[in-house]
């Protein structure tokens, strides 16, 4: 039974940055909080390795763009500086069986292909415009946009090999799904969420231009630190009671009272918690039809970024893979050298299938064909499959299918009596990244305090 005294003002569930953003507001405000948190570490998807010697490299989340300026603020808040994402050199595409070099964003592809997708980029931009942020079922045509698939959409505009394999390689980057298993709507909303197409896939002016020196993770250890005993790890949330009176969480045999609560987590992990009274259908169903995405993030460390000295950037695209998208992941001094290989969506569902030592030779063996055979010979292979997170189950992001957004979408920010919902996936700007948690929690924690 809920209580009629309430032992804090507000109880939050999550310790990534929406949770302790969240927190964090609260507190500011004068509110009694607590946070619950189910592993035995904060940060949620940001995760920092250990690479000795006072380094480290993020295994998680990790970058930062020009336009994501609460996140900005908030890291100069706590103290923690940004650095470029090395960019000097000549990025690589590999299309066809063969390897070509190119400057800036737009790699060298017979003149047909480079036409078809600057109009697809320009046409999802400005479909994009129309969406409502806040209410994408609003847009014009919305029920016609939601049932159609984004890879539907594409098929009918992209007419060249090289174009569909090379868009269907930064969907899968993006979503780490394949346009087949994305609302076009979403697509639409997502994009216009980020700034547009070329926001979301750059990285000079783009979502990718920046890292956090000492890692992102680093933003969330200092929010926690700050927080102090308020947060609690090592608490998995098992039930939530939930009525007039408030709300009581149980969590590792411990029982939290609170007027208030906010659950800062994906959508789909809110239905692995017993819930009473049952949340309405809407919620319940959003849970069932936001899936993960599927992501595997490998970082090959070498003593020195050799590929710098080839005049390599250390970024590239493959549509042969497994790993599709590299970037230079090294620490700001550049040593050690770390290439980080991305493989998602389907790319990613293969190579689980894979054991270990097989996964790893086909990333390297991928790694090789770009940057030559010293790619091949890391001193360490670090490879982080957020699939296998049980307090995860995938990443980067949680997408909508069709027929989501015009459907239980609805109930993606709707409190249910006492309790709000925060996280990145329910952010209007910067939905999916780091950004959009923060800015979640923190328009989370204002709807608590305006109803406390």
């Amino acid at each position: 039974m809920v209580p009629s005294e309430a032992e804090f003002d507000v109880v939050v569930v999550g310790a990534g940055l929406a949770g302790l953003a969240a927190a964090r507001e609260l507190v500011a405000q004068g509110a009694s909080t607590v946070v619950l948190e189910a592993r035995d570490r904060v940060g949620g998807r940001t995760l920092n390795e250990d690479l000795g010697a006072g380094k480290v490299v993020e295994i998680g989340g990790q970058w930062v763009g020009p336009t994501q300026g609460r996140l900005l603020e908030l890291a100069a808040e706590l103290g923690v500086q940004t650095f470029p994402t090395h960019i000097e050199g000549e990025n690589v595409l590999e299309l066809d069986g063969r390897l070509r070099r190119y400057s800036g964003t737009i790699p060298r592809l017979n003149p047909m292909s480079l036409l078809e997708i600057e109009l697809v980029r320009r046409r999802l931009d400005s479909l994009g415009r129309g969406v409502p942020l806040a209410a994408p079922w609003d847009a014009p045509r919305a029920n016609a946009l939601d049932s159609t698939t984004l890879a539907s959409w594409l098929r009918r505009r992209l007419r060249t090999r090289a174009a569909r394999e090379l868009v269907e390689v930064a969907v899968r980057t993006v979503w780490g799904a394949d346009s087949g298993e994305l609302s076009l709507l979403h697509a639409l909303w997502y994009m216009r969420s980020g700034g547009g197409f070329d926001a979301l896939v750059d990285t000079e002016g783009g979502a990718q231009q920046d890292r956090f020196v000492g890692g992102s993770q680093l933003l969330s250890l200092r929010m926690a630190a700050e927080l102090g005993e308020r947060v609690r790890l090592g608490s998995p949330v098992e039930g939530v009671e939930h009525g007039a009176q408030g709300v009581r969480v149980s969590a590792a045999g411990e029982s939290f009272g609170a007027r208030r609560a906010i659950m800062a987590m994906a959508p789909p992990l809110c239905d692995r918690i017993a819930w009473r009274p049952e949340l309405p259908p809407s919620r319940s169903q959003l849970a069932q039809r936001m899936p993960w995405g599927a992501y595997l993030k490998c970082l090959a460390v070498y003593d020195e970024p050799f590929w710098r000295a080839d005049g390599l950037s250390g970024e590239s695209v493959s549509t042969r893979g497994p790993a599709t998208t590299t970037f230079d992941n090294s620490p700001p001094d550049g040593s050690p050298g770390v290439l980080l290989a991305f493989a998602s969506g389907a790319d990613a569902r293969a190579l689980q299938l894979l054991p270990g030592d097989a996964r790893r030779d086909a990333v390297l063996g991928g790694l090789a064909r770009v940057f030559g055979p010293r790619a091949r010979r890391p001193e360490r292979f670090i490879e982080q499959d957020w699939t296998r997170e049980r307090y995860t189950g995938g990443g980067p992001v949680c997408f909508m299918g069709p027929g989501t957004w015009t459907g239980p979408g609805r109930a993606l920010r709707e409190p249910v009596g006492p309790v709000h919902w925060g996280g990145t996936e329910t952010a209007e700007i910067w939905s999916g990244y780091m950004e959009g948690a923060v800015r979640s929690g923190e328009r989370a924690a204002r709807e608590a305090l305006t109803r406390l």
